[in-house]
């Protein structure tokens, strides 16, 4: 059964929203005109064999494009293919880490996760602090995107070294699942994984074709416990971004690690 890391139902507010423009001109999504099913995400897994997947709440400085509750209830509707991943509001750390905390008391949920390009404060900064913390305490990964940013946002916040090593650093508990793979700072992702027990890398957003060699290589070798199928649903089709899977020549080991038991043990699945 395949785990995928990273996807989100879209809503409306999701799928409208500007900042995604560069995105659809990319991909040639349309923008819908009534709210998606959620029928229509899980037909998409099953085409591709995702059994399970990481379902993302969307929250930035302008509210929540997708929020809390709406994953909460998706998983409620789909216990056995999804699980949640909480978002919250970094201007109030206080009242964030009592989100955080329902959430995963309350609902399950299997982590928090942050976009700092959308906050435009990389995730070093004060205000992502006491989650961590909390996180550590709830024992669920951290999870954010790393390298350039395809919306309409500053890339910079997704450089791997100095903002994310320093996190690692000062939290050497906190388990970290870095998406987007950190292109063009693959490198430095795979740096830092090496360097730190708790780091991870998923693969959302792209495809297996567009793997960089270094990533592929990693995979291959000593980071087949560390690097996590994800596709970014419904910007990319799990089906899409599976579909050059046996040209990265993993051992059987490897593949299994990649597509679902790496995601089984850091989301404790």
């Amino acid at each position: 059964m395949i785990v995928d890391a990273w996807i989100q139902h879209p809503t409306l507010r999701f799928a409208r929203h500007e900042m995604f423009a560069s995105l659809r001109r990319w991909t040639g999504l349309p923008v819908p005109d009534a709210e998606l099913p959620l029928e229509l995400t899980v037909a998409a897994m099953d085409t591709a064999g995702v059994g399970q997947a990481v379902l993302s709440a969307w929250h930035g400085p302008e509210g929540a494009l997708i929020s809390n509750d709406e994953v909460a209830a998706a998983v409620a509707r789909f216990p056995d293919r999804f699980v949640g991943l909480a978002a919250v509001d970094l201007r109030d750390p206080v009242r964030a880490v009592r989100e955080l905390r329902r959430c995963v008391k309350d609902h399950g949920f299997r982590g928090l996760r942050v976009l700092p390009w959308w906050w435009g404060w990389p995730p070093s900064d004060r205000r992502y602090y006491p989650l961590y913390a909390e996180c550590v305490e709830l024992g669920v990964p951290f999870c954010t995107q790393v390298g350039h940013t395809g919306p309409l946002r500053t890339s910079e916040t997704g450089r791997p070294i100095p903002y994310l090593d320093d996190v690692a650093l000062d939290f050497p508990d906190l388990v970290i699942v870095a998406g987007h793979i950190g292109y063009p700072w693959t490198e430095e992702m795979i740096a830092l994984a090496r360097k730190y027990p708790g780091v991870h890398i998923d693969t959302s957003a792209y495809t297996a074709k567009r793997y960089p060699p270094e990533l592929v290589r990693y995979l291959q070798g000593g980071g087949r416990k560390k690097v996590l199928f994800g596709s970014n649903y419904p910007m990319l089709l799990p089906q899409q971004a599976l579909a050059d899977l046996d040209t990265l020549g993993l051992d059987d080991e490897a593949r299994g690690l990649f597509l679902a038991g790496n995601a089984r043990r850091v989301f404790r699945l």
